[in-house]
């Protein structure tokens, strides 16, 4: 399977993430620059608003053409129940590119469900997989088992 994982991550937690799923799916991994600064507390506040307006924002050029593979796993954070918006960004501009895609995303309480019929709905086909995983589990190491069965489910078909 010709795959790439591509994600944004503010804090690092879903770059974590996005690198191990590119290790296991043995592939190369993008990360999104947004050009937006959403460092510190005012980034924090900025960054859950921008989701939860659904605002788009300015991404650094892409190093690689997705277009060519057969799957894209896309990560994100969840801000206020939503995705990034680098990745509403991402998704918006490029959808037509892709042909099979996966979700994951790394969150801080337990609900995800919003997020991916979102990304679903933006995308307009259902995605391969998907997974939840909270920050803390990730911070603690304690994520491996299941990033391994999602990659596992994507390796499948």
């Amino acid at each position: 399977m010709n795959a790439r994982v591509v994600f944004y991550s503010r804090t690092g937690t879903t770059k974590k993430v996005g690198k191990a799923l590119a290790e296991l799916l043995r592939c190369d991994s993008e990360e999104l620059i947004d050009t937006k600064k959403r460092k510190a507390l005012l980034g924090f506040i900025r960054s859950g608003r921008d989701a939860n307006t659904q605002r788009l924002t300015v991404l650094e050029p892409l190093i690689h053409d997705h277009e060519s593979y057969d799957l894209v796993a896309r990560g994100t954070p969840v801000w206020g129940g939503m995705m990034s918006s680098p990745i509403r960004t991402y998704i918006t501009t490029n959808k037509s590119k892709f042909n099979r895609v996966a979700f994951f995303c790394t969150q801080g309480g337990t609900e995800n469900e919003r997020l991916f019929s979102d990304m679903e709905a933006l995308y307009g086909k259902n995605p391969a997989s998907v997974l939840a995983l909270r920050g803390a589990d990730v911070k603690k190491e304690d994520y491996q088992d299941k990033l391994s069965a999602f990659a596992d489910s994507l390796n499948t078909e």
